[in-house]
């Protein structure tokens, strides 16, 4: 049985090291041989990716008043939700709308359907609407 493999005649042999010049950093290495480094203008799109995402709009006190007042206003509310108050529901999206459909009705949880525009609504344990629409392709 042959034993031998390629190279095993350099293999260990010890690393050569140059006499004129230095023996280069790892990180020195990896930035000479960066895939990115090649790429013309990756600098310039980096830079502004980081423009584009470095700053973000925050919150003002104004806006963080409103946005309380609305929630308490909400929490406080003394009917139950109501579609007609013009208050505001959830939508899901579901990729297999047939299944979906199926599932909510065995549960009996469905409470309104419109079959024309292809969507439904089912209701939560607190009474809220949920509608249920189809991915549209």
């Amino acid at each position: 049985m042959d034993t031998n493999f390629p190279y095993d005649d350099i293999v260990n042999l010890p690393h050569p090291t140059s006499k004129k010049h230095p023996r280069m950093s790892m990180e020195e290495r990896a930035a000479q041989f960066s895939p990115f480094a090649a790429l013309t203008g990756f600098g310039a799109v980096l830079q502004e990716t980081g423009r584009l995402t470095g700053s973000r709009r925050g919150l003002t006190d104004s806006d963080i008043r409103r946005l309380e007042e609305q929630l308490t206003w909400l929490a406080e509310h003394p009917q139950k939700y109501n579609l007609g108050e013009c208050e505001f529901h959830l939508a899901f999206r579901t990729d297999d709308f047939e299944a979906a459909h199926k599932l909510h009705q065995e549960m009996g949880c469905i409470c309104f359907e419109n079959p024309k525009m292809g969507i439904y609504f089912i209701q939560d344990p607190d009474g809220y609407w949920l509608e249920i629409v189809p991915v549209r392709k």
